[in-house]
């Protein structure tokens, strides 16, 4: 089928990108490795391989694993709040990474130079108007706006209104819309409202390139929206980046690990770094548990709202194909109506 209106559409996302199609998989600790990064790129897409915080050597092997398996331009994606994070940003620089993605925590405007210094385009997530300010005014070159319906680490606020609030308000600069994004009808709106491009991760993480663990996939397929929901923040003290995950005994670990070091905070026993590098840490491991190890009770199975939407499993190709065309054939009948 002929994509000629989606191209419109498409064509800011595609000339930043420098992909067929502006569609991003999103960037999932022990998910996005170099297999489904490579899938992705391959067909027409735009990986993001995950940082996550892995030690600096297994990044740099998985970058290279990457190159191996696509000719098409990555990201790789470094979180700032990760013990590791500054070893990230030194390697990503130095093997000239051509798009970083700064997550987790608000880069510094010295780290954003740093990379951008290195020849690589810096796209930084906005979960807020005022971080989206921020990062502008610090250099960011893109913006995914994250609403409060993604998975993993997340902000309080819907893509709805992002949209609204910095999206209408800031054109100059190429936006791509995350959170609550399954269908070819609801994106195809996304770009129809000014999006550069659209990401997804929960639909990816059921991909059959997916590594993930069949326990892991069959607890999304079996999920429904409102089983994906976002661990709350206890004491000030601890500002604890809410998680969205499906909930599990692994989830109420963590609310028990928020209260234990609260009391060690209040007892002087623990500092409010240790404290922030242990919740770090649970996070990475009952991941791992989950993805790696199929532990879909105690593990972490993190996913966004909508994990509700899906109900099977395929390939890289047949679901970047269905977005494609879907948001084609939606336009279509949009400016059919409207003629």
């Amino acid at each position: 089928m002929s994509i000629q209106l989606s191209d419109q559409y498409f064509k800011r996302g595609r000339d930043f990108l420098n992909v067929k199609y502006p569609i991003i998989c999103g960037a999932m600790t022990w998910v996005s490795e170099p297999k489904l990064v490579a899938a992705v790129c391959n067909a027409g897409g735009f990986g993001c391989l995950a940082g996550g915080n892995a030690p600096v050597e297994i990044l740099k092997k998985q970058i290279e694993e990457t190159k191996l398996l696509t000719n098409k331009p990555f990201a790789v994606n470094i979180i700032t709040i990760t013990p590791a994070y500054y070893d990230h940003l030194n390697l990503v620089t130095e093997m000239k990474i051509p798009y970083i993605i700064f997550a987790g925590g608000l880069p510094k405007g010295n780290e954003i130079t740093q990379a951008k210094e290195s020849g690589a385009k810096v796209i930084c997530f906005a979960s807020a108007q005022t971080i989206a300010k921020r990062m502008i005014r610090y250099g960011a070159d893109a913006l995914i706006i994250e609403g409060t319906e993604a998975g993993g680490h997340i902000g309080q606020v819907s893509l709805n209104v992002l949209i609204q609030q910095i999206m209408f308000e800031t054109p100059e600069i190429p936006f791509f819309v995350a959170g609550g994004i399954g269908t070819p009808k609801f994106a195809a709106h996304m770009f129809m409202m000014g999006a550069t491009g659209i990401q997804l991760g929960t639909r990816f993480a059921i991909s059959e390139e997916c590594i993930a663990h069949d326990n892991f996939k069959k607890k999304f397929l079996r999920a429904n929206a409102r089983d994906a929901v976002a661990t709350p923040t206890f004491d000030s003290r601890l500002p604890v980046v809410p998680v969205r995950a499906l909930k599990n005994k692994g989830h109420e670990s963590f609310n028990k690990l928020q209260l234990e070091l609260i009391e060690k905070l209040d007892n002087n026993t623990i500092t409010k770094e240790e404290a922030q590098i242990k919740v770090e840490g649970f996070w990475m491991g009952a991941l791992r548990n989950a993805v790696v190890d199929g532990d879909a009770e105690t593990g972490s199975l993190m996913a966004g709202q909508s994990v509700g939407l899906f109900d099977d499993i395929k390939c890289v190709k047949n679901i970047i194909d269905e977005l494609v065309v879907g948001i084609e054939e939606e336009l279509l009948l949009i400016k059919k109506t409207l003629s």
